[in-house]
C-alpha cells in the first residue's frame, strides 16, 4: 500500500512538471531523446476547456474564476503501458510528448527519461521561478513605523 502511494506521488510530480513545462523546451528535450517508442492512440489529442476555480485567501468559499483551454490525450505503448497527458493550451505536439514521457516513466526506461528529460526540465522550471521571484523581490518596499518617544 505504501509503495502504491509513493508511486502515485512520483507520477503526480512528473505529470505536474510536464503540464507546466514551457512547450518549446519540452519539445526540444523530447526531440533529442532518440528512443521514442511506437504507440497506438487510445484518445488522440483534443483541445477543450476546463473551469478554473479559486478561493479568496485560500480559505474562502470557492468561486468559478473562468475557463482555461487544455489539450488531453491517452496512448498505449506496444507493451500495454498507458500514458496520459493534460496540458495547458492547444498544443497537440506537447500533449503527445507528455503522454509518451508519462508512459515511458512507467517502464524500464524511467531512469533514462528522468535523467535526459525530466531533470533538465525541472531545473529549467525552478531556475525560471527563482528568477521571477528575485525580480519581484527587487521591487519590494519595506514600510515601518517610527516611534516618536514616550507617550506616558
Amino acid at each position: 500500500m505504501a509503495d502504491e502511494t509513493a508511486d502515485t506521488e512520483r507520477r503526480k510530480a512528473w505529470m505536474s512538471l510536464l503540464a507546466k513545462a514551457p512547450e518549446a523546451e519540452l519539445l526540444e528535450l523530447w526531440a533529442a531523446y532518440d528512443d521514442a517508442p511506437g504507440f497506438d492512440w487510445l484518445r488522440a489529442p483534443e483541445a477543450g476547456g476546463v473551469m478554473v476555480r479559486g478561493r479568496l485567501g485560500g480559505t474562502g468559499a470557492p468561486f468559478n474564476l473562468g475557463e482555461m483551454t487544455v489539450t488531453r490525450c491517452s496512448l498505449s505503448l506496444a507493451d500495454g503501458t498507458v500514458g496520459h497527458a493534460y496540458v495547458q493550451g492547444r498544443s497537440k505536439a506537447k500533449a503527445e510528448a507528455a503522454a509518451l514521457i508519462d508512459a515511458l516513466m512507467q517502464t524500464g526506461a524511467a531512469a533514462d527519461v528522468q535523467g535526459r528529460i525530466l531533470a533538465p526540465l525541472g531545473n529549467l522550471v525552478a531556475d525560471r521561478a527563482s528568477r521571477r521571484a528575485a525580480k519581484a523581490a527587487a521591487t519590494k518596499v519595506d514600510f515601518f513605523t517610527m516611534v516618536r518617544g514616550d507617550n506616558a
